[in-house]
């Protein structure tokens, strides 16, 4: 991008129609722009400057990797709010001014500005989202750009909201199920490390001055204590070693082809996260294709989103046969990880020309199902972390009183 066409961001002050001073920021290519964009706004300019990072007390700190991403639910605020300014009658420019203002989103708000720069240079709106592709997925830049050939924008942007809106909820029911369990993870290890260094050694001084030997489980506790001392920093920098490396590599092909496999078959949680893939799937081929999306280009689009390596690559087998002439149903059989019912469902929906909305069953119905999996899972794992976390707990209550017990022994 040349040095014409850079954003910048201008402070500017006008005067709105009751004659109020309005001050505020805004994105722009030029200040030509800059004044072009506040007359959209119904403001009568009375100064524009570009703005500056600040300095002191007012500069904007940013610390890398700790800044907050666009999120699907910020997603789907906007898109919900677009469809409703465009439905209205606002022009597209107009609506992308609105939204850069109110967007609490920095970044989000940064990228309207640059699309709403685009597309006054004559881009359209799915092109111009296409450029910022870290922000607006795949899925919403083909479903804006089915929308824009077809002439209906504002229903593409409300299928965009729908699908993200039910994403936001499925992955909370997620969340809400996998909460409980790693907190308690999480205060077993610190109350063991807890134990270790501060518990361990005062009853190791205290048998040390009765003498005799110590029981095994006793001794692996005495051991562990003494080993802390370098093994809990060691386990610090693991884990924090692991966690930046995860965090760089996970989306990474030959990683997501190793780990996804192993998630499917994980005990109670591998069927969970089979269900969450093929309602994703399923819902966002649905909505891909009510918006004219054709199925080739569908298919190769709602594998991605799916969230599983397995399922990615099952599609794309299902998309080269759709391409010789296949069904979907069909090749959707031949792979292990669509549950029967899924492939008998759309074998019926494409017989009786009703394919989008049999999808559209299919990932309520999912959808259902993973909520349920995940009530019935916080139900069984509430008493069973409770009864790990007591095992571990008294199992190192019980090894430091052994010794104990075998004195009175010895005493009577």
């Amino acid at each position: 991008m040349t040095a014409t066409n850079a954003t910048k961001t201008f402070e500017y002050k006008g005067r709105n129609a009751q004659g109020k001073i309005v001050k505020g920021r805004l994105d722009a290519g030029s200040s030509g722009a800059a004044l072009s964009r506040m007359r959209t706004m119904d403001l009568s300019p009375i100064s524009v400057e570009e703005a500056t990072d600040g300095a002191g007390l007012q500069k904007e700190i940013r610390i890398p990797g700790l800044s907050k991403g666009v999120g699907m639910k910020d997603l789907s605020v906007m898109s919900r709010q677009m469809a409703t300014m465009i439905s209205a009658g606002l022009s597209l420019l107009k609506t992308l001014s609105i939204l850069s203002e109110q967007t609490q989103n920095k970044q989000l708000a940064k990228a309207l500005g640059e699309v709403r720069g685009d597309i006054e240079s004559g881009s359209s709106l799915s092109d111009s989202f296409a450029k910022h592709e870290r922000i607006f997925p795949p899925l919403m830049i083909h479903l804006i750009r089915a929308g824009e050939t077809g002439g209906f924008l504002e229903g593409s942007l409300e299928s965009v909201a729908n699908n993200y809106e039910k994403e936001v909820k499925l992955r909370a029911t997620i969340k809400s199920a996998m909460t409980y369990p790693v907190v308690v993870v999480i205060i077993a290890i610190l109350a063991v490390i807890g134990m270790l260094i501060f518990i361990v050694p005062v009853f190791e001084g205290m048998f040390a001055s009765l003498g005799g030997q110590l029981p095994a489980p006793t001794m692996v506790l005495v051991v562990l204590s003494h080993n802390m001392i370098w093994a809990g920093p060691l386990i610090v920098v693991i884990v924090v070693g692991f966690s930046v490396w995860w965090g760089r590599n996970k989306n990474k092909q030959e990683v997501r082809a190793f780990v996804d496999p192993l998630k499917l078959k994980i005990p109670v949680f591998g069927p969970l996260l089979k269900k969450v893939a093929i309602a994703r799937f399923t819902r966002n081929f649905s909505t891909m294709l009510g918006a004219g999306v054709p199925i080739l280009q569908a298919l190769s689009i709602v594998g991605e989103t799916s969230g599983n390596y397995v399922i990615e690559e099952a599609l794309h087998k299902v998309a080269d046969s759709v391409k010789i002439g296949r069904s979907i149903a069909e090749p959707l059989a031949e792979e292990d990880v669509f549950p029967s019912m899924v492939v008998q469902m759309v074998a019926v929906g494409e017989d009786s020309g009703s394919l989008q909305p049999m999808l559209a069953k299919i990932s309520d119905f999912y959808d259902d199902e993973v909520e349920a999996t995940t009530e019935q899972l916080t139900a069984l794992i509430e008493p069973l972390m409770i009864t790990f976390m007591g095992a571990i707990i008294g199992g190192m209550i019980v090894a430091l009183y052994m010794p104990i017990f075998s004195i009175f022994q010895q005493i009577k």
